[in-house]
């Protein structure tokens, strides 16, 4: 659909064919002026990637040592903490490893050992690495496997998104009721819930083999989820599609901080690519997702994610592990017991680790707890995105099932514009206050769509972008959803660095666990009761769309709880 070329050294990016760019976009919102604004958008986008890359901070350089006579200095990289270490060596002396590897735990990035033996050694005088940048991020150790990773997972997204319109018409087809539907959409939650500490010591061993394995149960989950003949194997499906989820995504988000760990001062520019990128996938894959299920029906996308992780699942091979010991081998179990004694966490039984005691010692911080709140709101804007948006879409906008999946790819643009924003915001106002902010715009946006959709709002200036000019509620409503988008885009990455710059060393996939597990705990009974509000929207007991201004609602109070336990270290 697109034809991009990347021009090095302006950096700038020009999107050619928009003759069918326009045209696709304008088959499925049945609307030419809606095409337009949408095709406007796509090209605002690079722009604006380009600004909010533009005032990155320039890579840190390790001072030069002025010694007399000169000495020499030798790179090397550290054991388990992935920063560069210099080390500086006697002539004629030999650098003592283990001087080398006890500098893993520190921040500073220069160390300084002598001993006996020889060893290969460059001048000071020469640049302390000879790795080249590429985006202000080291090519080799950092930009070259963020690349790969984030290329597995936009094709992964593209299939999630081909289903994120057609689930809840899914479970409509086989007569399921709103809060049935609600139960068929928390089924996955029960799994990652349950599985969230074992899944996170796991991948704190090694991280590729939790990301390949959890990714080929997904695609036997979802291929399962299409040949679903009633609901009890439906269930079943979807749990194992929640069990994959659980170990895939801790080694995703362990190998995510490993590389952000890589260039902390670069901390919200990786973060935020991957949420982009994530945004990317969904934009793409929800139009595509309608127009399955307008030709084969609901059951087909799912086949669409199966295809995709199969696809990630190879990707996922070419990938360093990042998770690495002395002499590149894997951290052993003894190396994770010694990062947990250094940090204050107890670990009596490295073969069957108390997570939950982990976790609670965590909580004794309150910014963990601040954290943990701000999860579970957040969840009830995700349930509603699912279970309620679809098909308050399909109702309200023309086009049924493939204007569903029109606006669903546009508030999947928006994160393209949010995730970066985030993540600039992130590195310069601080992760707390950026998650916050975009806290309080996504679930402003969610409590007033009911508002929109009574028609109460004048949506003249609306009506004219989106083409809608006999229901300015289904224009107000769209908007609404695109500012949820790119508030929940930009939030995502804020909250992720918060959680990496506060997990412990050697532990971060279990630390980081802990939010996921809590909003997965949340997720389970968010969907049902969504749908319990839905079912009695439908009856008229309560306005239409009331279920997105209690999701609206319950997000804001993770936000009240962000701020008030974010500021404190300790209860």
């Amino acid at each position: 659909l697109l034809s991009c070329r990347l021009n090095s050294p302006a950096r700038r990016i020009h999107i050619c064919s928009k003759s069918s760019f326009h045209e696709m976009f304008l088959a499925a919102s049945g609307s030419r002026r809606a095409c337009t604004a949408i095709t406007l958008f796509a090209f605002a986008v690079p722009l604006l990637l380009r600004s909010v890359f533009a005032f990155a901070p320039p890579p840190p350089v390790l001072p030069q040592i002025a010694t007399d006579p000169p000495q020499q200095c030798r790179l090397r990289f550290s054991c388990a903490r992935p920063h560069f270490t210099a080390v500086l060596v006697l002539a004629g002396t030999k650098v003592d490893e283990d001087v080398a590897c006890s500098s893993q735990k520190t921040s500073n990035d220069q160390n300084i050992a002598a001993g006996k033996g020889t060893t290969k050694t460059e001048n000071l005088s020469s640049s302390p690495s000879s790795e080249t940048f590429l985006f202000d991020l080291p090519r080799e150790s950092v930009a070259n496997p963020l690349f790969l990773l984030l290329t597995a997972q936009f094709m992964l997204f593209i299939g999630v998104g081909a289903i994120i319109p057609s689930l809840p018409l899914y479970s409509k087809a086989i007569g399921l009721s709103s809060a049935a539907n609600g139960i068929v959409l928390s089924a996955p939650a029960v799994a990652l819930l349950i599985g969230a500490g074992p899944a996170g010591r796991f991948a704190d061993r090694a991280r590729k083999p939790a990301m390949i394995g959890g990714m080929a149960l997904i695609a036997a989950s979802d291929a399962g989820t299409a040949l679903a003949p009633s609901i009890l194997p439906l269930l079943v499906a979807r749990l194992g599609l929640g069990a994959g989820r659980c170990v895939s995504e801790s080694g995703e988000r362990g190998m995510l901080a490993d590389l952000a760990g890589r260039a902390p001062e670069q901390r919200g520019k990786v973060l935020g690519s991957q949420q982009a990128v994530t945004a990317l996938g969904i934009a793409v894959g929800a139009p595509l997702g309608g127009i399955v299920v307008e030709q084969f029906g609901p059951r087909a996308s799912f086949l669409c994610v199966t295809v995709a992780a199969l696809i990630a699942m190879v990707v996922y091979n070419f990938l360093p592990e990042t998770l690495k010991g002395p002499g590149g081998s894997h951290k052993t179990a003894e190396m994770l017991d010694a990062d947990l004694s250094a940090t204050g966490l107890t670990n009596p039984d490295s073969d069957d680790v108390n997570f939950v005691q982990q976790w609670s010692q965590l909580l004794d911080d309150n910014r963990w707890k601040g954290i943990a709140l701000f999860e579970c709101g957040s969840r009830f804007g995700f349930a509603a995105k699912l279970a309620s948006i679809p098909v308050l879409a399909s109702d309200v906008l023309p086009g049924g099932a493939a204007g569903a999946g029109a606006l669903l790819s546009a508030a999947g643009l928006t994160g393209l514009l949010g995730a970066p924003l985030g993540g600039w915001l992130t590195d310069r106002a601080g992760a707390q206050t950026t998650a916050v902010a975009s806290g309080i715009v996504s679930s402003t946006a969610l409590f007033l769509i009911p508002f929109a959709l009574l028609g109460s709002v004048n949506a003249e200036f609306l009506q004219g972008i989106w083409g809608l000019e006999d229901n300015g509620a289904a224009a107000y409503f769209a908007a609404l959803v695109l500012l949820w988008g790119l508030g929940a885009s930009a939030q995502a990455p804020a909250v992720t660095a918060l959680s990496q710059q506060l997990a412990p060393p050697g532990e971060e996939a279990t630390a980081l666990s802990l939010p996921r597990a809590a909003g997965d705990a949340t997720f389970i009974v968010a969907p049902f009761v969504l749908g319990l509000v839905a079912d009695l929207a439908s009856k008229g007991s309560v306005p239409i769309g009331a279920e997105c201004a209690v999701a609206g609602t319950m997000s804001f109070l993770g936000v009240v709880a962000l701020a008030s336990f974010g500021s404190a270290d300790k209860t």
